[in-house]
């Protein structure tokens, strides 16, 4: 199949499932994850009306996405960055959605002199393989020293399903990060907090009815990863 026609594919899967919830497909947004994919299919997509999107490695950008690159591309980090290419990231990205530690969001801040939105990452799955604060008391620490500093804004939380779970424990999972993100504002009251990036090619639809803002589509779009 054409980009064109697997890009037009999961929006209309998206609108239904938007539908199916009873959302707004507008409340949902979709990230065109294209790590391990070349430069030329992300413009393609882009061509198509696809401004979002999602890479896991500062150097695989580096070496592929031309700089300067189109305005109109907005590139996040979804992938685990170490703290010695924070300088890096973030003059290639326009967010980082896979903040998982108070640490690695102090190197960012310190390498910072423009306002720069960040989601914070939480394990919902008991992986060990996955990244993330480790619990709500871990994460709400790290919002409060955030919230005292100049540049990271905070715009919602992130997280990866269980990725061998059934329904009943990916659905867990994307509900008790909607849960954490509700309990977050509520204590903290952070301006435009709102977005959930929880949902991939295998589960965005439950993502979608648990309340996901930002659903990360890699495979659907662009094919198996070389």
């Amino acid at each position: 199949m054409s980009l064109k026609t697997n890009y037009e594919e999961v929006l209309a899967s998206l609108q239904e499932a938007s539908l199916r919830a009873g959302r707004k497909p507008q409340e949902i947004q979709l990230m065109a994850v294209s790590k391990t994919h070349p430069f030329s299919d992300m413009l393609a997509i882009h061509e198509f009306g696809q401004n979002l999107f999602g890479e896991n490695r500062v150097q695989e950008v580096q070496q592929k996405v031309p700089q300067p690159r189109i305005d109109a591309m907005d590139l996040h980090l979804i992938g685990h960055l170490q703290s010695n290419k924070a300088k890096k990231a973030i003059q290639l990205f326009n967010g980082i959605d896979s903040v998982d530690s108070l640490k690695l969001a102090e190197k960012l801040e310190q390498n910072l002199e423009r306002p720069f939105p960040i989601l914070l990452e939480l394990k919902t799955a008991k992986e060990e393989t996955k990244s993330g604060f480790e619990n709500e008391k871990e994460l709400f620490e790290a919002v409060e020293a955030i919230l005292g500093w100049k540049y990271l804004k905070i715009k919602g939380l992130m997280t990866i399903g269980p990725l061998e779970g059934d329904e009943r424990e990916v659905r867990g999972a994307f509900s008790s990060l909607r849960g954490v993100l509700e309990r977050m504002n509520t204590t903290f009251s952070i301006p435009d907090c709102n977005t959930l990036s929880m949902g991939m090619s295998t589960d965005y639809a439950w993502a979608i009815e648990e309340g996901s803002t930002v659903v990360r589509i890699g495979t659907k779009l662009f094919g198996k990863r070389g």
